[in-house]
């Protein structure tokens, strides 16, 4: 008997001890939609739910070599690009990316939860909108990360909209930008879609108490996994920040410092939530 295979989707990115971020994270919303994530590890980070203290870079070529060997075997339905690391591997990275221009690629590259101590800081921001945004599907980065990546191109302005830095970041050859954390009620936390067309939604949601380790992963992550399955950006947006909402809800105190969403919140009885 032959099995329906499911959607199959490749994400870059850093590996988590924790499981809060990365790949692990990545790998656990993947499958909670339905599909079978692949992995490429451009780093390997030390740390705990109070953060990460360190994190090695995976050489470009090892990048380079896990991604090319899994995509000659296998048919991917989406991407998902977290944590690049090196300048070496965001260009291995888009190279990659450049032979299937039709796949869906979801963005999602600054990591707070991964200390930036990288001399090359400035020259992979550029790096990053030279030669991966312009294949991206969708760049997914809050209002503060939108603003410091602008700076790769303008000069710091206290004028300068999220929809002005949206709106180049399009011009650059990204089909959507999604930025998080915008302008909104002090309670509530505002998420903005925007495309070429200008704004395409503007949501708002309860704002839950605690500090999270992993919900802009969770959200980029079942974007990707909805865009695998089918479904056009605005809905895989809207979609993956309901599930995105709902992890939060039912997130989990591991250790002694952040919480952890539960991506698998849906798979367990009521009274086995805490």
């Amino acid at each position: 008997m032959q099995n329906q295979t499911p959607p199959l989707v490749l994400t870059f990115g850093a590996t988590d001890p924790v499981g809060a971020i990365g790949i692990q994270s990545d790998l656990a919303c993947f499958a909670a939609m339905g599909c079978h994530g692949l992995s490429v590890i451009t780093a390997i980070s030390i740390g705990d739910t109070t953060g990460v203290e360190d994190v090695q870079h995976i050489d470009a070529d090892w990048v380079a070599d896990q991604a090319r060997v899994l995509l000659e075997d296998m048919q991917v339905t989406a991407f998902k690009i977290g944590y690049v690391g090196s300048l070496e591997s965001i260009a291995a990275i888009a190279e990659i990316m450049s032979d299937y221009p039709d796949i869906p690629l979801i963005l999602d590259p600054f990591c707070s939860g991964i200390p930036d101590e990288s001399e090359e800081g400035e020259q992979s921001l550029i790096a990053m909108r030279e030669l991966l945004v312009p294949q991206a599907t969708l760049l997914l980065l809050s209002a503060v990360e939108l603003g410091r990546f602008a700076e790769s191109w303008r000069e710091p302005s206290a004028t300068s909209t999220v929809a002005d830095d949206a709106a180049e970041v399009i011009k650059l050859g990204c089909q959507y930008v999604f930025v998080t954390g915008t302008a909104g009620e002090m309670h509530e936390v505002s998420n903005t879609l925007y495309s070429e067309e200008g704004l395409i939604r503007h949501d708002s949601w309860p704002r839950q108490p605690g500090s999270f380790a992993g919900s802009g992963g969770t959200l980029s992550a079942a974007i990707a996994a909805l865009q695998a399955n089918g479904l056009d950006v605005p809905e895989a947006v809207a979609e993956a920040q309901e599930f995105a909402v709902a992890t939060l809800a039912h997130a989990q105190r591991l250790g002694m410092g952040k919480l952890i969403p539960d991506r698998y919140f849906w798979a367990r009885e009521p009274n086995d939530i805490s």
